[in-house]
């Protein structure tokens, strides 16, 4: 009995060897990357702003994403822009110029004469009206309700959008989002524009959003209208953007892709 049971206990031994995996030598095993934990916050903005980020996919469903690119189309060739949703570094490029931020310096390549705006201010000017509502979901902001906006027949509910002092390089900028009731979709955006003064103005640009598309779970734009605006009065269309090839991912954009390019 005793020599059973010392032959049994070689037998499992021999066994449990055989099924022992190990690592090769120089080669470590990698664990199964574990996804980052997006905090739900849903419940953190007045109930008709978080209905219409619902209506456009969701708050929750954005902040899960690392990366936007759309293209802006352009007689002269297409502009492609590509966004870190996370840091918001930035990258404009065209056959014409190369522009972008790296999370301190807002750079315009050297050789570029093209490009006569100031790179700080046009590097996230389109990726904001492209990424409406859910920019509007960032920290530091605040919403006040405000009179609807009617146009023809219809009015559509509408707030202010105010930052924080610091918030920004244009903390005294303000929006205003008016949504339509049945569906919830952002309807129109009026702004202001303070970067050049840095002092507050009531002068109101008005965007209409007229048509969306689906990109990856979000109803992002697929064409913004500017429309005549006076003693909130919308009048006639004035200009417009269309966006192509839009892509939102959880996947990041590598760093390297926003940095100023080395001078020789």
């Amino acid at each position: 009995m005793k020599n059973f049971t010392l032959a049994l206990l070689l037998i499992v031994t021999i066994a449990s060897c055989k099924h022992e995996v190990k690592p090769e030598k120089g080669i470590k095993i990698r664990e199964k990357q574990k996804e980052e934990v997006v905090p739900d916050r849903s419940g953190d903005f007045p109930e008709d702003i978080a209905a219409v980020f619902k209506a456009h996919g969701g708050i929750n469903e954005f902040d899960q994403m690392n990366s936007m690119i759309f293209e802006i189309v352009k007689p002269e060739g297409n502009e492609k822009h590509t966004t870190d949703l996370k840091t918001r570094y930035a990258r404009v490029e065209t056959d014409k110029f190369v522009l972008g931020f790296d999370g301190k310096e807002a750079w315009l390549e050297q050789d570029s004469t093209y490009f006569e705006k100031d790179p700080r201010f046009y590097h996230n000017l389109m990726f904001y009206f492209y990424a409406m509502p859910f920019v509007l979901g960032d920290d530091g902001i605040s919403y006040q309700k405000v009179d609807d906006l009617t146009v023809g027949d219809i009015s559509y509910p509408g707030y202010k959008i105010s930052y924080g002092d610091g918030i920004g390089d244009s903390p005294k900028d303000n929006y205003f989002l008016y949504y339509d009731k049945t569906s919830g979709k952002m309807k129109f955006l009026g702004y202001t524009v303070t970067f050049f003064s840095k002092e507050s103005s009531e002068k109101i640009k008005l965007i209409e959003y007229t048509d969306w598309n689906d990109v990856n779970g979000l109803l992002l734009p697929k064409t913004i209208k500017w429309r005549d605006f006076k003693d909130s009065v919308v009048g006639e269309i004035k200009s417009e953007v269309n966006f192509v090839n839009a892509k939102v991912d959880k996947k990041k954009v590598s760093d390297s892709l926003f940095k100023k390019p080395a001078t020789e």
